[in-house]
């Protein structure tokens, strides 16, 4: 029987039983898919809590023997009736089969596809936004240490444990300690080959090292950092929390040091513990059934069935045909499911169709790939929420704080990755820089190493901050998304070219990153420069330039250059050693083939455009839910929660949404008071204006505590105005940071100030040296109020509210030394700063500030607008 007939009645079968009751129940136990809900129940004391959850674990099993799972045979899907016979025939063969372990091997059909560039052909520019990312990423892994990544391991195989253990997914009493080891080991070993760090390098071996005297210990070729008595539970279906999930993490980790580092006992390692594991499996068949394989796999197991030629059955094993079978059929019915448990399935049947070239493979994954991008996903590119898909084209009621789950994305980018390789379209390609821009980008807190999101906030006011994770730690969270987030960070430079062989090489540069390339096979050394892109000239610019090589001239070489999909024809432009070149329509690929030589140089600039996205969700009354785009950024804007856009006069985008100049920042001011031993900041609290703790960078606080000042007398001289201290002596209006066009203004003497949505009288200031007489000081005196000033109090607090206060009410009350204190601020830079890429959308209640999601830490935002037009 060849692969393809054995896996398509596989597929059928499945199907087939994804039709009966417990459909979804064969591959998940909700809730308990969820890792989150796994960890609670691990970390709780509460019995009586566990029995009840662990006690669906087991509502899904029914009795199974060979003659039930024969019964099983899917009459309905084929062709005819007549083929009954022909079709029990060869279903009784392949159960038979499959019993025995027969390994069928078919050619893969690879040799057509495009070709990964290495990553240690490829350096990033360390400027760029994804260069900081790297190296952000960088610094984290040198900081984890070896003993206590290794700790569990020797645990595990009765070693000594020198070190202390890590906290939160890897603490020692947590089922599913060691996959972050896993996920260390590749991340380590692509970021070696994305930096030849050798101090990254002396750790990772030293680790590699590690687990192989905990593997030789064991003898077996079992290698985890928990017993082998995980399996047993496994396969006897009883709860354990993903064990297979942990191990694929492993072996793909010690494959990533063999074939990224060169770790040649690294190889030796996965080949031992495949081995154990492919005995295990079969095992459980010859004693049990298939069908209680399947059974057992309700547990997330990664990218198991992702196996190469040797081990394809192995794989085959892993592949939850009761999943894939939907997606053989073209059946949008993954809502429900878990989709981080189902992704990496998918991706490992891709990997299939490149070993077997099988073409039911390619169909599943360009099925699948479909209903995620057109149902399912976000404007981000991400997928999920609370872990899981909900019903197609509804997504507009599952904006929360626990969207997009971080992993999924990492794995939906494999499987963009894949078919873009098989089909070169530019649907994948753009869809991939969505995601890495938008959703990968957005998963690190700025230049914190180590400070990393689980989920990623999409609701109205969210924050990535205050999700159910919120920001996990350096050495105490380890969740499954630190994992994939390590790895993304270290692979940043993985898809940017792509290789095609041939008489005549081609090179694919589908993404646009700052970055240098060495071109082996084209004999070319390549290095590509993006302008800073900015709100101000919506322009897009990028040049590559040519350098010598130590190879020698290798002849004509191909490039091919993606046209995005978020630029226009009109007005773009392309030119070649200063000769310009005709360009095609977005959506395409440009080819230019010549025998390259040192400083040969191609440039493009291209138009950026501002668009809204709609939400995928098809009922009517959720057609205005919509997000804002800049070329390839998807804005957020500062909110607590307003959500409101007025476009109902507007013929464009633009009528309603203005670049902010770069001039801006210079404007950005903070005031502030000293009190005894602590420092506090003029902060808008629930409209009115408070002294507040200084803020650190990135947060609420800081948005809140920042101001423009603006020149009242002329602002048309906005751009000549550089120095806030310039506007001392001349009337000025203070507008807050996160709400453009609003204005502080007074209430009259004693009252409080506040924020008002127009510039009136009582919004204008005349900005004075300090009444305090200080160096650096300033004073803020009504404008309609002569003599009364902006005033926190004497002897400021957290809390304290600022009202307007006259100098004649000071002298009265003979406390003429306390009003000059209370009313004299220092002037400093804001707190926050306005993005290169900043925008002011005008709202409905207030106007909002948009700024790429990737570029926020703290703050509260808003990805999706209700725009009225």
């Amino acid at each position: 029987m060849s692969p393809s007939i054995l896996v398509k009645v596989l597929l059928l079968v499945l199907s087939h039983l994804c039709r009966q009751i417990f459909c979804k129940e064969c591959t998940n136990i909700p809730p308990l898919s969820s890792h989150t809900l796994r960890y609670e129940l691990e970390s709780s004391t509460n019995q009586t809590l566990k029995q009840d959850k662990y006690s669906h674990y087991y509502q899904h099993l029914t009795p199974t023997d060979d003659s039930a799972w024969s019964s099983l045979f899917p009459r309905k899907m084929l062709k005819e009736d007549e083929e009954k016979d022909d079709g029990e025939q060869r279903w009784a063969m392949l159960y038979r089969n499959i019993k025995k372990g027969i390994v069928n091997n078919n050619n893969g059909g690879g040799d057509s596809f495009l070709r990964e560039v290495s990553l240690h052909d490829v350096r990033l520019d360390p400027g760029s936004v994804f260069g900081q990312a790297q190296q952000t990423n960088l610094e984290y892994l040198l900081m984890l240490d070896v003993d206590s990544l290794a700790w569990s391991f020797r645990k595990t195989a009765g070693l000594s444990t020198p070190g202390e253990p890590y906290g939160g997914w890897e603490k020692p009493e947590m089922e599913l300690r060691g996959h972050f080891v896993g996920h260390y080991l590749s991340a380590s070993a692509q970021m070696w080959a994305s930096t030849h760090n050798e101090t990254l390098k002396e750790k990772m071996d030293a680790l590699v090292s590690a687990l192989s005297v905990c593997q030789d210990k064991l003898q077996t070729g079992y290698l985890s950092a928990f017993p082998s008595e995980f399996f047993d539970r496994f396969e006897a279906v009883k709860p354990v929390w993903a064990p297979y999930y942990t191990i694929h993490k492993i072996l793909a980790g010690l494959l990533d040091q063999y074939t990224l580092a060169g770790n040649d006992k690294a190889l030796k390692m996965t080949i031992w513990m495949v081995d154990y594991f492919y005995g295990r499996v079969q095992n459980v068949i010859k004693k049990y059934s298939i069908e209680r394989h399947w059974y057992s796999l309700n547990e997330e197991t990664g990218g198991m069935n992702d196996g190469n030629e040797k081990h394809l059955l192995l794989a085959h094993l892993f592949d939850k045909p009761c999943f894939l079978g939907l997606l053989a059929v073209k059946a949008d019915d993954i809502s429900g499911f878990h989709a981080n448990t189902h992704i990496p399935v998918v991706v490992g049947s891709q990997m299939r169709y490149e070993v077997t070239g099988d073409p039911l493979y390619k169909e599943i994954g360009t099925f699948f790939m479909d209903i995620v991008n057109s149902s399912h996903s976000y404007a981000t590119g991400g997928t999920s929420v609370n872990e899981f898909w909900t019903n197609p084209k509804r997504l507009a009621d599952t904006l929360n704080t626990e969207n997009e789950e971080s992993c999924t994305t990492y794995n939906m980018l494999k499987v963009s990755r894949h078919l873009f390789r098989w089909t070169k379209e530019m649907a994948y390609a753009d869809y991939y820089e969505r995601a890495l821009t938008n959703g990968v980008l957005t998963v690190q807190r700025g230049r914190d190493p180590g400070v990393m999101i689980y989920m990623l906030p999409l609701s109205h006011g969210s924050s990535k901050a205050h999700s159910y994770h919120g920001w996990g730690t350096k050495y105490d969270s380890f969740w499954c998304c630190y994992g994939t987030g390590i790895e993304s960070f270290s692979k940043l430079g993985d898809s940017i070219y792509f290789e095609e062989g041939g008489k005549t090489p081609s090179l694919y540069i589908i993404q646009y990153i700052s970055s240098s390339l060495n071109w082996r096979a084209g004999n070319i050394s390549l290095r590509q420069e993006v302008d800073p892109i900015v709100s101000s000239d919506q322009r897009f610019r990028v040049a590559f330039t040519f350098a010598s090589t130590e190879h020698p001239s290798g002849g004509t070489a191909t490039l091919k250059f993606r046209i995005p999909l978020w630029t226009y024809s009109d007005g773009a432009k392309a030119s070649i050693n200063g000769q310009d070149l005709p360009l095609l329509n977005p959506g395409n690929f440009l080819s230019i083939s010549k025998n390259w030589s040192p400083g040969d140089k191609i440039t493009f600039d291209m138009p950026l455009s501002i668009r809204t996205e709609a939400i995928k969700d098809d009922r009517p009354e959720y057609s205005s839910f919509k997000a804002i785009f800049y070329g390839p950024y998807l804005l957020a804007g500062l909110s607590d929660g307003e959500w409101e856009i007025d476009a109902t006069s507007a013929t464009s985008v633009s009528d309603w949404l203005t670049p902010i100049p770069p001039y801006y920042n210079s404007h950005l001011i903070s005031l502030s008071q000293e009190s005894g031993q602590s420092a506090f900041a003029v902060t808008i609290s629930n409209a009115s204006l408070k002294m507040e703790n200084i803020p650190p960078p990135g947060n609420n606080s800081a948005v809140r505590s920042t101001f423009r000042i603006i020149p009242k007398e002329d602002p048309k001289q906005l751009k000549n105005f550089t120095n806030p201290k310039d506007a001392i002596g001349k009337l000025v209006v203070l507008e807050p940071f996160n709400s453009p066009g609003m204005a502080i203004a007074h209430n009259g003497e004693g009252a409080n100030l506040g924020v008002v949505t127009e510039y009136s009288s009582a919004a204008v200031f005349r900005l004075v040296g300090g009444l305090d007489g200080g160096d650096s000081t300033v004073s803020l005196e009504s404008n309609d109020r002569e003599g009364c000033f902006v005033y926190s109090g004497a002897d400021s607090e957290n809390g304290t509210t600022i009202k307007l206060r006259c100098k004649s009410t000071s002298l009265v009350d003979n406390d003429e030394d306390g009003f000059k204190k209370g009313a004299s601020f220092s002037m400093g830079k804001g707190f926050s700063e306005y993005d290169p890429i900043s925008f002011v959308a005008k709202g409905k209640q207030r106007n909002f500030l948009l700024s790429p999601l990737l570029s926020l830490r703290d703050e509260s935002y808003t990805v999706y607008f209700n725009i009225h037009s």
